[in-house]
């Protein structure tokens, strides 16, 4: 497997549709990425959630995932399962969020999704992130969408566990869900792991990059 490096990153944003979003789907590449680069400047955009019980525990989880990191969080109100119905308060809150920031990396979720809310964000990142490596994160649930990744981000064991745990410390609103435990977190990573020969691993989906190649005069 040939690996692509990004070069030295300075600033990064973060986009979900619900508070837990990004934390699930890259918890384990935040923990990597600002202790591998501390100050490293990361921009949260969350759309829904915000004045309940949820925010605070995002701004909460976001802090312990991005340790060393200057951190900003916006969470905003969006009604829950209702995005595709608010698309202009989507592309206004995007094109604000775009204003505060010039990230190196973009991380949403991924296009394909069967969640109405993280598909409309997914489709409205690029309109405002136009020139922007953008990857897709994906979000394990029941519904049979975890697509075919072309992006990995390798995990140490330490990692992924850390992941968890922080996920269960942080998130107590979700620890009733069937799906929200340690083997279905573990077993995701363990197996995008297999498949990038990393102990673990979380994937994403880059619908287009540019590559220059070396060698030559270079």
């Amino acid at each position: 497997m040939i690996g692509l490096r990004t070069g030295d990153l300075t600033e990064i944003a973060v986009l979900g549709a619900h508070c837990d979003d990004i934390a699930i789907g890259m918890g384990g590449t935040l923990l990597t990425l600002c202790r591998r680069r501390r100050g490293l400047r990361v921009h949260a955009l969350v759309l829904s959630g915000g004045g309940t019980p949820r925010e605070a525990e995002e701004r909460s989880a976001l802090a312990a995932f991005c340790p060393d990191a200057e951190l900003a969080v916006t969470v905003g109100d969006l009604p829950d399962g209702r995005a595709p119905q608010h698309w202009d308060r989507i592309k206004d809150a995007l094109r604000t969020f775009r204003a505060t920031c010039d990230p190196d990396v973009v991380f949403t979720t991924q296009p394909r999704d069967a969640h109405q809310d993280h598909r409309t964000l997914a489709e409205l990142v690029p309109t405002e992130f136009r020139d922007h490596l953008t990857l897709g994160y994906e979000i394990l649930k029941w519904e049979t969408d975890t697509p075919v990744p072309n992006v990995y981000s390798p995990l140490d064991a330490a990692t992924a566990e850390e992941k968890v745990k922080l996920l269960h410390t942080h998130y107590p609103s979700q620890l009733g869900r069937d799906w929200f435990d340690d083997l279905s977190f573990l077993g995701l990573s363990r197996l995008r792991g297999v498949q990038c020969r990393s102990p673990h691993a979380e994937a994403f989906v880059a619908d287009k990059m540019v590559m220059s190649f070396g060698g030559g005069d270079e």
